[in-house]
C-alpha cells in the first residue's frame, strides 16, 4: 500500500480550492456577483483565458497529490518500508518522462547526444562522434520510417485524434444545451458554430480543442523523444515545465491568501477610524516600502535555510525541505507585497466613510464593526479582487527573478526560476543550449498572459466606473 504525504502547500491548495468552489457556490445565488462574472465569461477572449487557466490549474492539483511508495524488500520483522522518493499523480501519468534520462544534453526530437564524446569501435579505434540516446528515438531501426517521417505521422495522428475528440466534445455541449434550453440538439449544433449562443461556446470549444491537440501530441510524441530536449543531468527539459507550473501557481496563489488579511484589515481600518491609527498604518507601511524586497527575502531565506540545515531531523525527505522554502518564500512575498492593496483600500474606505448612509448608519448608532462589515467592506471588494488578479502574474514573474538570483525556491524544485538560472550557464557553451530557456519562457508566457488577460476582463466587469450596465 502507498503512503500518502500531505504536504503544507498540499493542504493549503485543497482549502483555497475548496474555498474558490464555495464562492462560486455563493455567488450564484447573488445577482451583484453572479453578473459581473457572467460578464467575464460573456467575452471570447476572457473565455479562452479561463479555460487555458483551468487547464493550468487541473496540472496543480495532480502535482499536489503526493504519496511513497513501498520498497520491494520488506525488511526485518515484516514491517513494511517506503521509498524516500516522494511521487505526485501527475508523476504517475507522466511516467515515462520523469524515468527516461540521459547522459547530458540533447536537443529537441534528437537521437544522439548534443555534444561529441570519444566512442571505442568495435575493432578498438577510438572516434569523437555523437553518442546515441538512450531513450530518444529508440524505437526508430534500421531500414524503417525515418525520424522526420515518423514524427509527421505520430502528429497526423494526434491531429485526427483531435478532431475526433472536438466533434465528441462538440456533440455533448450540444445536447447538453439543447436540453437546457429545450431546443433541438441540431438547432443548437448551429447556433454554437455560428457563434450565436449567450456564452462563447465556440470559443471555449476551440480552445478545448487546442488543448485536446496538445495533449495528444504529448501522448503521441513525447513518450519516444524528448520533445523539449533534455539537460544538463539528461533530464527531460518538457517534465522539468510540467512540474514547474505547481511552483508558479503556489507563488501566485498562496501569496495572496497571507498578504490579504494584512491589506484589507489594515486599509479599511485607517481609512474608517483615521486618526492616531491611520497614523499608525501609514508609518508601517512606509517603514515596509523603504526596505528593498530582495534584501529582505534574501536574509528570511538564509535564515529559514540555516534552521532547516541545524534540523535535518524534522524533515523526512528532500521534498519536504523544498516545500517549507516554498511556503516560506510565499509567507516572505506576502508580507512584503499588501502594503500597495492597503493603501488603495485606506483612500476607498475614507471617501465611502463620508457617503451619506454611512453617516446615516452612524446616526442611528449602528457599531462600527457592522458598518465596515456589512457596508464599508462589500464595496471594496472589486478593488480586492482586482489587484488580486493583476497581481498573480507579478508574483509568478517575481518566484523566476528571485531564483535567478539564488533566493527563490530550493534548487532542488522544479520552477521556471530555477530552469532559467540554470540556462544562464548555458547560453555561454558554443553552440548554444537554448531549448531550456525556451521551454520555460513559453510556459511562463502562456501562464501570464492568460492571467493578465483575464485580469482585464475582472477589471472591466466588475470596476464600477468602467462596468457596462
Amino acid at each position: 500500500m502507498i503512503k500518502p504525504v500531505l504536504l503544507t502547500t498540499d493542504a493549503l491548495v485543497f482549502l483555497l480550492t475548496a474555498l474558490v468552489l464555495v464562492f462560486g457556490v455563493y455567488a450564484r445565488n447573488k445577482p451583484h456577483l453572479r453578473e459581473p462574472w457572467q460578464q467575464v465569461l460573456r467575452g471570447r477572449v476572457a473565455a479562452a483565458c479561463t479555460v487555458v487557466l483551468l487547464a493550468f490549474v487541473g496540472i496543480g492539483l495532480l502535482d499536489s497529490v503526493h504519496f511513497r511508495t513501498p520498497l520491494k524488500d520488506a525488511g526485518s520483522g515484516g514491517a513494511t518500508h517506503y521509498s524516500v522518493d516522494v511521487l505526485s499523480v501527475l508523476d504517475v501519468l507522466v511516467g515515462p518522462l520523469r524515468t527516461r534520462q540521459e547522459k547530458t544534453y540533447s536537443a529537441p526530437f534528437a537521437t544522439h547526444l548534443f555534444a561529441k564524446e570519444s566512442i571505442e569501435l568495435p575493432d578498438g579505434r577510438t572516434v569523437r562522434a555523437y553518442p546515441r540516446l538512450v531513450y530518444g528515438g529508440r524505437h526508430l531501426r534500421a531500414g524503417g520510417p525515418g525520424r522526420l517521417q515518423d514524427i509527421l505521422q505520430r502528429s497526423g495522428r494526434s491531429v485526427a485524434e483531435t478532431l475526433l475528440g472536438a466533434a465528441l466534445l462538440l456533440v455533448v455541449a450540444a445536447g447538453l444545451l439543447a436540453r437546457r434550453h429545450a431546443t433541438p440538439v441540431p438547432a443548437m449544433l448551429q447556433r454554437i458554430l455560428r457563434g450565436r449562443t449567450d456564452m462563447p461556446w465556440r470559443t471555449i470549444l476551440a480552445t478545448l480543442s487546442a488543448l485536446l491537440l496538445l495533449l495528444f501530441l504529448a501522448i503521441n510524441l513525447a513518450t519516444v523523444y524528448h520533445v523539449l530536449g533534455t539537460d544538463k543531468v539528461g533530464q527531460d527539459v518538457f517534465y522539468q515545465s510540467l512540474k514547474s507550473i505547481r511552483t508558479g501557481l503556489l507563488i501566485g496563489t498562496l501569496t495572496t491568501l497571507v498578504m490579504l488579511p494584512f491589506a484589507v484589515f489594515l486599509g479599511i481600518v485607517a481609512g474608517y477610524a483615521r486618526g492616531w491609527i491611520d497614523d499608525v498604518v501609514q508609518y508601517v507601511y512606509t517603514t515596509l516600502n523603504s526596505i528593498p524586497h530582495v534584501l529582505l527575502i534574501a536574509a528570511a531565506i538564509l535564515m529559514l535555510q540555516v534552521y532547516v540545515n541545524s534540523h535535518p531531523d524534522l524533515f523526512e525527505t528532500t521534498l519536504e525541505r523544498a516545500d517549507i522554502r516554498l511556503l516560506f518564500l510565499c509567507i516572505i512575498l506576502g508580507v512584503t507585497s499588501w502594503t500597495s492593496l492597503c493603501r488603495l483600500l485606506r483612500g476607498e474606505s475614507m471617501k465611502l466613510r463620508e457617503t451619506e448612509y454611512i453617516q446615516a448608519a452612524t446616526a442611528f448608532g449602528v457599531s462600527h464593526l457592522r458598518i465596515i462589515t456589512r457596508h464599508i467592506l462589500p464595496n471594496v471588494m472589486h478593488i480586492v479582487l482586482i489587484t488580486v488578479v493583476l497581481d498573480f502574474s507579478g508574483l509568478v514573474l517575481a518566484e523566476a527573478v528571485l531564483s535567478y538570483v539564488g533566493v527563490g525556491v530550493d534548487p532542488t524544485m522544479n520552477s521556471w526560476g530555477n530552469m532559467i538560472n540554470g540556462a544562464r550557464l548555458e547560453m555561454a557553451r558554443e553552440p548554444v543550449v537554448w531549448w531550456s530557456l525556451l521551454s520555460a519562457f513559453l510556459f511562463m508566457f502562456t501562464l501570464v498572459l492568460a492571467a493578465n488577460l483575464f485580469s482585464d476582463a475582472v477589471r472591466d466587469a466588475f470596476d464600477p466606473r468602467t462596468r457596462v450596465r
